[in-house]
């Protein structure tokens, strides 16, 4: 009987991992949706435009909490002429955003353009771009 109780109890399990591996997967709301696809889209196009000020306008600053990139110059100079090359603009215009939110509930959506990822995070003042972080 023991080995019998076990099978059901594995059996059980199994059938349970999909619904758990789904619960992981946060989905944004349409409202949510709606408002970082408008976000995205200027953002994309202060990109396409190769505009630095018009990009840290979008950015939460002083840019990853360093008080050496606190304005729009600072984070043309330090932030964008190195992480917004040709290649990468290229790829943030392409990417697919992907959401997540975490413990803390905040919500985020993520660009991953090789090894780096660009972090989109709502914050009360509406969506920010709030991060560079490796992709590993």
């Amino acid at each position: 009987m023991g080995f019998l109780l076990r099978i059901v109890f594995a059996t059980a399990l199994v059938s349970l991992a999909p619904a758990v591996a789904q619960a992981k997967n946060a989905v944004a709301s349409p409202a949510l949706q709606k408002e970082f696809d408008g976000f995205i889209e200027k953002f994309r196009a202060a990109l396409r435009a190769n505009d630095p000020a018009a990009v840290a306008a979008m950015t939460r600053l002083p840019f990853m909490n360093d008080n050496g990139i606190r304005d729009a110059a600072q984070f043309g100079a330090k932030t964008y002429r190195t992480s917004f090359t040709p290649k990468n603009r290229a790829c943030i215009q392409r990417g697919k955003a992907v959401y997540d939110r975490d413990g803390y509930k905040n919500e985020s959506y993520f660009v991953f353009c090789g090894d780096l990822i660009f972090v989109f995070t709502k914050t009360p003042a509406g969506f920010l771009f709030t991060d560079i972080s490796v992709n590993d």
